[in-house]
C-alpha cells in the first residue's frame, strides 16, 4: 500500500523552495531518529543538488540509542552529508548544530555575511521545536498534528546564521509500503490517512519481533503470544478495552498502543535499520520499474490497436 498525501500548501512550499534555493548555502534536513530513512524526503535530495546538508535526527530520546549510532555512521558516509542526533531533553546541545554549520562553511563564517541555512523536514518530525530551541524563543508553531507550519519564514538567529523555514513537506507518493506504515506509526501521516487498527497491527508485529522485553515489562506479561492479533486482544482485556459481550475493542486498544509508542512510554524504539532499508529500496525500485514496463506495454498495445 502506498500513501498519496500532498496538500496544496505542500505543493506551494516546494515551488517556494525551488525559488529560494539559489540564496541558500546549507540545508538542514530534520529526520525522526526512530525512522531516519522513512522520514527522509527524496524530493529534498533532488532539490538540494550539491549543497552541503546536515541531517538532524530529532526525538533521539525516543529512539534506540544503539541504532541511532548506526544511523549516524551510515548517514555520514553519504556525499556532502553530516549527521547529528539531538533531543528536546538537552536543548543546550543544539549549539553543536550551529558549530557544525560554521565548520562546514568556514570560508563563509570568516566573512561578515550570514550563512543562509534552509531547514526542511516532513510534517511532525520536530522541525518547529528545533527552530524555537535555536532561536531561544517561540517563533515556529508546534503541535503533535502533522502539517502545523503552512508558511515560509526567515529567522535571523543573530549569531551569523539566517534560517529559512519551510512547511513540512511530504513527497507526492510514498512508494514503500513499509515506509508508509512507519510514517503512520510515528504520527507523521495524519491518522485519517490510514486505519488505526491496520497501523497498530503493523506496530504490534514489529514490536513482538524486535522489542519483546519492552512489551513484557510495559504490559506485565510473562510470555508473549505469536501473533499481533492475540497480543492486542490480551492487552485489550488487561486495559478494559471491551465492547458488549466481552469482545475486545480493537480500535480502542490500537489507539492506546500507538499513543504509548509515540510518547516513548513503551521505551526507546527504532523502527528500521540501514541494512533493512537498503533491501527495501531495491524492492521498491524493482516495483517501480515493473509498473513502468507494464505501462509502456499497454501504451504500445493501444497504438497497435489504433492501426
Amino acid at each position: 500500500m502506498s500513501i498519496q498525501w500532498f496538500p496544496g500548501h505542500m505543493n506551494k512550499a516546494r515551488k517556494q523552495v525551488e525559488e529560494i534555493l539559489p540564496q541558500i548555502h546549507l540545508i538542514i534536513e530534520v529526520l525522526d531518529a526512530r525512522i531516519p530513512f522513512s522520514s527522509e524526503n527524496p524530493m529534498i535530495a533532488k532539490l538540494r543538488g550539491d549543497k552541503p546538508c546536515i541531517k538532524v535526527l530529532t526525538k533521539s530520546d525516543l529512539a534506540d540509542p544503539a541504532l541511532t549510532k548506526q544511523w549516524i555512521t551510515y548517514l555520514d558516509q553519504k556525499q556532502g552529508v553530516k549527521a547529528l542526533a539531538l533531543t528536546t531533553q538537552q536543548p543546550e546541545k543544539t549549539q553543536s548544530l550551529i558549530d557544525l554549520c560554521r565548520k562546514i562553511l568556514p570560508e563563509r563564517d570568516k566573512g561578515h555575511n550570514d550563512i543562509h541555512v534552509m531547514i526542511m523536514g516532513i510534517p511532525n518530525v520536530g522541525k518547529s521545536t528545533l527552530i524555537n530551541t535555536l532561536a531561544g524563543k517561540t517563533i515556529a508553531k508546534t503541535g503533535n498534528e502533522p502539517a502545523v507550519t503552512k508558511g515560509q519564514q526567515r529567522i535571523n538567529l543573530r549569531n551569523g546564521i539566517m534560517l529559512f523555514d519551510t512547511p513540512g513537506m511530504l513527497w507526492p507518493k510514498v512508494e514503500s509500503e513499509q515506509g508508509s506504515y512507519r510514517l503512520a506509526t510515528t504520527g507523521a501521516i495524519k491518522d485519517t490517512a490510514m486505519s488505526y487498527d491496520d497501523v497498530a497491527f503493523f506496530a504490534a508485529d514489529f514490536l513482538l519481533k524486535h522489542y519483546p522485553e519492552l512489551l513484557k515489562k510495559r504490559y506485565q506479561l510473562d510470555n508473549l503470544p505469536d501473533t499481533e492479533l492475540e497480543f492486542l486482544e490480551i492487552i485489550g482485556k488487561k486495559r478494559g478495552c471491551l465492547r458488549s459481550g466481552g469482545k475486545v475493542d480493537l480500535e480502542k486498544i490500537s489507539t492506546i498502543l500507538l499513543h504509548e509508542l509515540r510518547a516513548g512510554t513503551l521505551g526507546r524504539i527504532t523502527l528500521e535499520t540501514p541494512e533493512q532499508t537498503e533491501r527495501e529500496t531495491v524492492i521498491v525500485e524493482q516495483q517501480i520499474e515493473a509498473r513502468a514496463a507494464k505501462k509502456a506495454a499497454r501504451k504500445k498495445n493501444r497504438k497497435k490497436g489504433g492501426h
